[in-house]
């Protein structure tokens, strides 16, 4: 029978997407204009690795979700009044700023630090959740670093799916190209499991989980640390949007390796 695990989701909120997103540039760097009035959502990769986080701990007797986030207090609350009602998680938020231009390595560090000073967390048996990507700030490495942070070398990217085995390993299905999938088996944790959208949908609201949650949720958000993100360097010259064009050509019989030059003689021309 598979030990107990303890499961840590790390997840950031994003404006909905469904809002008009314009970037400026601001006395602390770039932002998105009117950003602290848009509505938030979980990140949605970040939201797939927190359900597959819910339904392995339901499967394995005495395990345990933890959900850290950071950002601003008020916008977690928000976006935690609805997911709390998804799964059964302790909240643990963090303080920060918002948005798509953090520095992954802050980022990665505030987390880092957060996961280790969680009271009772047994690293031995540890499964480290989170997006693959994100809808902020696609970096791909924030995860990666918080694992490396944690000392934990065993890391999969892109996973749809997790198999525990009786005896303590597991198998994991990475994306690879061609629309094909890695298998690969670890022997045991801690791990790092970056998700892609796995297999599960979106859970229904329960109002009894999210009861439940929020006993806990409220007083965590009022000692909730702050954290304050330094740059390390990383400056932006300039943000706006893409600009929307389109222009069609139809060829035929044109190779990969000319498609491609093609593209990054377009791109280099903007």
């Amino acid at each position: 029978m598979a030990h107990a695990l303890h499961i840590v989701v790390c997840a950031g909120i994003a404006p909905d997407p469904l809002q008009t997103l314009e970037p400026v540039s601001g006395p602390n760097g770039p932002g998105l204009k009117n950003e602290m009035v848009l509505p938030a959502v979980l990140d949605p990769w970040a939201a797939c690795a927190l359900y597959e986080a819910a339904r392995l701990a339901a499967s394995v007797a005495g395990s345990k979700v933890w959900l850290v986030s950071l950002g601003p207090k008020a916008k977690l609350q928000q976006v935690m009044m609805t997911v709390g009602q998804k799964a059964a998680f302790d909240f643990v938020p963090i303080d920060g700023p918002i948005g798509g231009f953090g520095d992954a390595h802050s980022t990665a560090a505030a987390l880092a630090d957060a996961i280790a000073a969680l009271p009772g967390l047994d690293r031995e048996h540890l499964l480290l959740f989170g997006g693959w990507e994100s809808a902020t700030r696609g970096a791909g490495v924030t995860l990666q670093l918080i694992g490396e942070r944690l000392g934990i070398t065993d890391q999969f990217q892109g996973v749809d799916q997790i198999t525990l085995r009786d005896d303590g390993s597991f198998e994991v299905l990475e994306r690879v190209e061609g629309g094909r999938h890695q298998v690969s088996v670890c022997a045991g944790t801690p791990a790092v499991l970056g998700w892609a959208t796995g297999n599960l949908p979106e859970p229904r609201n329960n109002p009894q989980i999210g009861m439940q949650n929020m006993r806990a949720m409220m007083p965590a958000l009022q000692k909730a640390k702050p954290a304050t993100l330094q740059p390390n360097g990383l400056r932006y010259v300039s943000v706006s949007l893409p600009k929307q064009q389109r222009e069609t050509r139809i060829e035929k019989n044109m190779s990969a390796d000319e498609i491609a030059c093609e593209l990054v003689d377009w791109i280099g021309a903007e």
